[in-house]
């Protein structure tokens, strides 16, 4: 019996496929400051780390070059891309069985905030979420583990296996267990499995139906 009183949900890779938003709001950027080469495919890690570090890391930008393209990404992203999204199947069925059997559910993300905020109201994620929390505007505290503790601290919760970390990345496993949280990895997101099996998350779900399983038991 798992007994999860408290979820913590990551939301790229693991309630929303938002790979086609994301691509377009890079192809954007890129095409603004005139950076060729790229074909529309993503490098893989791009999403789930904060921009910054995806844009710098990945692509070779420096600091300048980095902060630009974050500003040109969030243009497009926050007219288009954060709707070009795709929630992944049964996971507005699995928020509303969860919430119902009383359950407390959050979603901790890199994603600017706001972004996330809209993205939540718009596929109906907020009837079911207690709280949100997510990156700052310029990215200085958007680590995993700060906003799951800023989240935890916020709600006044402290470290206990009986609150789960779901996500689909390494710093999803990293952040809940810094944050003393039973985690739970999900494979069909945008993570390596062979880097998350290394996390050592408690455990594994394969689809949302498994996960519905694992948390609701």
């Amino acid at each position: 019996m798992n007994n999860f009183s408290n979820i913590i949900f990551d939301l790229d890779g693991t309630l929303t496929d938002n790979t086609r938003g994301i691509a377009a709001s890079v192809k954007y950027a890129l095409d603004k400051m005139q950076i060729d080469g790229f074909s529309g495919g993503l490098p893989e890690g791009f999403i789930g780390p904060p921009l910054q570090l995806g844009f710098k890391n990945l692509f070779g930008l420096n600091e300048r070059n980095t902060q630009l393209a974050v500003e040109y990404f969030r243009e497009y992203y926050s007219v288009h891309g954060l709707f070009e999204n795709d929630p992944y199947p049964g996971v507005s069925e699995m928020l509303e069985e969860l919430y119902f059997a009383g359950k407390q559910l959050f979603i901790a993300t890199s994603k600017l905030e706001k972004f996330a905020v809209q993205i939540s109201e718009h596929f109906g994620f907020d009837k079911y979420i207690v709280q949100l929390k997510g990156a700052d505007y310029k990215g200085d505290h958007a680590t995993k583990t700060t906003i799951i503790s800023q989240l935890l601290e916020s709600r006044q919760l402290a470290p206990s296996k009986n609150i789960a970390m779901v996500g689909d990345t390494v710093f999803d496993m990293e952040g809940g267990k810094e944050n003393g949280l039973t985690t739970i990895a999900v494979s069909y997101g945008f993570g390596k499995r062979e880097e998350l099996q290394k996390t050592g998350p408690d455990f594994w779900a394969d689809d949302v139906e498994e996960l519905f399983q694992i948390l609701s038991a």
